[in-house]
């Protein structure tokens, strides 16, 4: 089989929309990456994304994508109304909503923008960790479809190894830090990098040692790297590093960073989260 006549990425074909003018994109979810309820919001995020680089009026990269799930998505197609509410000489801004019979189920903003040459410096410094090399792959539960798209290998604050309802000793922290990439291997855009940005587990169950009902409720991602510097990561993992700030009332906060495999920070995110328990 040659390159031209092999099939698309498991990923590009999650992440499919189809222009179908006055503002309109059409999609449908995919079996494979599947959540514990409806799709995973990683990819969810990652379709949005998509709608707008594929849209005839976009200007630029992302630079900003905030994400809220106001409802469950349903198997099957839907459609996004993709819509440009600004553009400005380096910056355009975009309003989205994701609906499935009538009913509005996401909504979203995003920023893209055109980069210039500016004095620049990195305050965050890259985790010194182990290489992918010495990580211990790690699999999600079978009841998680998502993950198995993913090879991840944990260095801190792996999946809490129980079935669900098992309890095991909580974690003083809710840390995780882990190389990751696309199962089979893909090279890294700005739409895994989207995706990626939501690979990281709710840190209540590291917290708490269980599996508990939990789901984004917000995902923001901002993108620092340019396409040039997420051309140069090819197939090579990221390092990603997350933890929560605070658990209270049924919430919590969960940051994230990304890193290419030459230290170059990818991007951060910024989600709240809902959980019972």
């Amino acid at each position: 089989m040659t390159g031209i006549d092999a099939p698309p990425h498991p990923f590009d074909t999650a992440i499919a929309t189809e222009y179908a003018g006055a503002h309109r994109a059409t999609g449908r979810t995919c079996p494979d990456y599947a959540n514990m309820v409806g799709p995973f919001g990683g990819v969810t995020a990652a379709a949005l994304l998509r709608a707008v680089e594929a849209h005839p009026d976009r200007m630029g990269d992302p630079l900003a994508l905030t994400v809220n799930y106001a409802g469950p998505i349903a198997d099957g197609p839907f459609e996004i109304t993709v819509r440009p509410v600004r553009t400005n000489r380096t910056n355009q801004h975009w309003q989205l909503e994701l609906a499935q019979n009538g009913a509005i189920t996401t909504t979203a903003t995003a920023v893209f923008g055109i980069r210039r040459d500016t004095w620049s410096d990195l305050e965050l410094a890259k985790p010194l960790v182990p290489g992918p090399e010495h990580a211990v792959p790690q699999e999600f539960p079978d009841f998680i479809a998502w993950g198995r798209n993913y090879d991840l290998r944990f260095v801190t604050g792996a999946v809490p190894d129980v079935a669900p309802g098992d309890d095991k000793p909580a974690s003083p922290d809710s840390v995780s830090t882990l190389w990751l990439r696309d199962r089979p291997a893909r090279p890294v855009d700005f739409a895994s990098l989207t995706a990626m940005s939501d690979a990281f587990y709710p840190r209540v169950f590291l917290r708490r040692g269980q599996y508990l009902p939990a789901g984004t409720i917000s995902l923001t991602v901002y993108y620092h790297a340019t396409a040039a510097e997420l051309a140069a990561q090819g197939t090579e993992y990221l390092l990603g590093s997350a933890r929560a700030n605070r658990f209270a009332h049924g919430h919590f906060d969960q940051n994230a960073h990304l890193w290419g495999h030459d230290g170059t920070l990818l991007a951060t995110s910024h989600q709240l989260v809902y959980f019972k328990g």
